[in-house]
């Protein structure tokens, strides 16, 4: 099972310049969790509800064109929950976790701090999650991944002096990725790919940083220890284009 993870920053910009199509020809996924939709379930292009896949949304119901989830599966889940159980954090659109045989896979889009009160929202999600995460966690092993808006070491961000201040880089931020490893989650390409510099997921739309690799590794896999030794591959499509992230993939 080819499982993809991408912040599409609205999947239907993303399917009028013609990137899904170049998307699902080039990383030919079995799962694909999205985030950034931007979109109602009734606003979804065609070409995604007809590309194979059946498909389960969460939307923003607060805000149209905003956050959302969705999760495309050609193997039809065993379940699929919707949100956290947290009205604060569900009616943005959040999280989406699917539960097949082995283990579950749970697609989230992580708040972005920036705004002032977001950071305190930000963190009282992420310990939200991580407690959702455990709870499923006890029925089988678990696979979170998305745009967790956090970038884990210096290795993980091409300025991490510059930006060592400012949210996404923010000492807070790093100790819960921190606190996801020690009770037993593998961020799977950074363990096959210890000492790897320079690989981003994410480039700011301003500035021209893509063209200059100026960018951060922001995307991940998390997989429960139990299963890590499963993954055989790990990803970053840096060529891969039609949003300011890039698909990331596990092969499991």
């Amino acid at each position: 099972m080819k499982i993809v993870s991408w912040n599409t920053n609205g999947i239907r910009a993303t399917v009028k310049n013609g990137f899904w199509q170049e998307f699902l020809s080039a990383v030919k996924p079995d799962v694909i969790c999205l985030q950034e939709v931007k979109a109602d379930p009734d606003q979804i292009p065609e070409e995604v509800l007809n590309s194979g896949y059946s498909s389960f949304f969460s939307p923003s119901t607060t805000k149209k064109g905003y956050s959302g989830v969705s999760l495309h599966s050609r193997e039809e889940p065993l379940s699929v929950l919707y949100g956290l159980g947290v009205k604060e954090f569900d009616e943005e659109g959040r999280l989406i976790a699917a539960e097949y045989s082995d283990f579950w896979v749970v697609n989230t889009y992580i708040p972005n701090g920036g705004r002032p009160g977001r950071l305190e929202y930000k963190m009282r999600y992420y310990d939200a999650f991580l407690a959702f995460c455990e709870h499923l966690r006890e029925k089988k092993p678990v696979i979170f991944c998305g745009d967790l808006n956090v970038a884990h070491e210096d290795i993980d961000v091409a300025k991490p002096e510059e930006w060592s201040s400012i949210t996404g880089f923010l000492p807070e931020e790093r100790a819960w990725l921190d606190e996801a490893i020690n009770i037993g989650y593998v961020d799977i390409w950074r363990q096959m790919n210890p000492n790897r510099k320079e690989t981003y997921s994410y480039w700011d739309n301003f500035r021209n940083a893509r063209a200059q690799n100026k960018g951060w590794r922001i995307d991940y896999f998390f997989v429960s220890s139990e299963i890590s030794t499963r993954v055989k591959k790990a990803e970053i499509h840096t060529a891969v284009f039609g949003s300011d992230h890039c698909p990331i993939s596990i092969s499991i």
